[in-house]
């Protein structure tokens, strides 16, 4: 905490001593007079006149020490750790629940993807080792296509077996 100054004023003292004591209604009473005749009597006590009124309070100082601290009550600050640690228990149960949350929702979007890009198992194509057999025999005679004429006809034979099969 930073050190400050309060300073009090003589106006402020007389204001909190006049809030302090309550005030009464005074009666005015005659006093007597003595007469020159009349012999005083020995069991009065008298005050000297610089003597200090009880019930008066005395004035405090106008500076108070700037190193006196000011704290709040010691309740006060024991709620206000308790309300601490409290938060600090909720900060962590949310960011468990936020990490919780976070891997359920990362591995519903992994299974998502997966369903969704997932190829399905490719169906042979048919009749393929015909069809490159036929190819080569091509691309190796390519000025003799007619010797290429067998394989040929294994491949339409082959496409014919399979279309029949798909038309059931």
């Amino acid at each position: 905490m930073g050190e400050f100054t309060i300073q009090i004023s003589n106006d402020l003292v007389n204001q909190l001593v006049d809030d302090a004591v309550p005030k009464k209604k005074t009666r005015k009473t005659r006093r007597k007079v003595a007469r020159e005749t009349e012999k005083p009597q020995y069991n009065e006590t008298r005050k000297p006149e610089g003597a200090v009124t009880p019930g008066w309070p005395v004035q405090a100082p106008l500076f108070l020490p700037a190193t006196l601290p000011v704290q709040p009550a010691h309740s006060e600050l024991e709620v206000i750790q308790s309300m601490l640690q409290e938060s600090e228990k909720v900060l962590e149960r949310l960011q468990k629940q936020e990490e919780n949350m976070l891997q359920e929702v990362t591995q519903k979007a992994k299974d998502l993807h997966d369903k969704e890009y997932k190829l399905p198992n490719p169906k042979p194509e048919p009749c393929m080792a015909e069809r490159l057999a036929t190819l080569t025999c091509y691309k190796e005679h390519i000025k003799d296509p007619l010797k290429c004429a067998s394989l040929v006809t294994s491949f339409a034979d082959c496409l014919r077996r399979f279309g029949r099969t798909n038309d059931k």
